[in-house]
C-alpha cells in the first residue's frame, strides 16, 4: 500500500499541473516537495493546500488508518458518552509506539513547523 507521500505525488502527476507551479504557489522549494513525497505521513494543512491547487479531494485517497496518522489532526469524538471505559493497549497499538516511528512522526512535524515558520517570515518581511 502506498504511503501518503506517494499518494500525493501520484495525484499531482495525474492532475497535469507542474511541480514548478505548485511550489511557487506554496512558497516552497522543489527539494522540499520531493522530500514530502518520501514521507509516510504528511501534515494535513499541506495536503489540503495541494488539493486546493490541483482541485483534488484527498479525503477518499487516504485510508482511515492513514487519516488518523496525519499530524495535527484531532480525532473526531462522539458527542454522547454512555459509560467510562479504560482503553486497553492491544498489540497493534504497541506497534504504533515503536520509537523509530515516533521519531519519524516528530521529524515530519518539526519540518512542517519550520516550513510554516518560513512562510510566516515571508509574509511578514517579504522576499529579499
Amino acid at each position: 500500500m502506498p504511503h501518503q507521500g506517494e499518494i500525493l505525488q501520484e495525484a499531482i502527476k495525474n492532475s497535469g499541473i507542474s511541480i514548478t507551479r505548485i511550489v511557487d504557489e506554496l512558497g516552497i522549494t522543489r527539494p522540499t516537495i520531493y522530500r514530502k513525497f518520501k514521507e509516510e505521513t504528511i501534515d494535513y494543512n499541506f495536503v489540503k493546500r495541494i488539493g486546493d491547487i490541483i482541485n483534488h479531494d484527498f479525503s477518499n485517497d487516504f485510508t482511515v488508518i492513514q487519516q488518523s496518522s496525519l499530524p495535527f489532526v484531532t480525532p473526531v469524538s462522539k458527542s454522547v458518552v454512555t459509560s467510562v471505559v479504560t482503553p486497553r493497549v492491544t498489540s497493534s497499538q504497541s506497534i504504533d509506539l515503536d520509537a523509530s516511528k515516533q521519531l519519524l512522526l516528530l521529524q515530519a512535524k518539526y519540518i512542517s513547523l519550520l516550513e510554516a515558520y518560513n512562510e510566516l517570515l515571508l509574509k511578514v518581511y517579504g522576499p529579499k
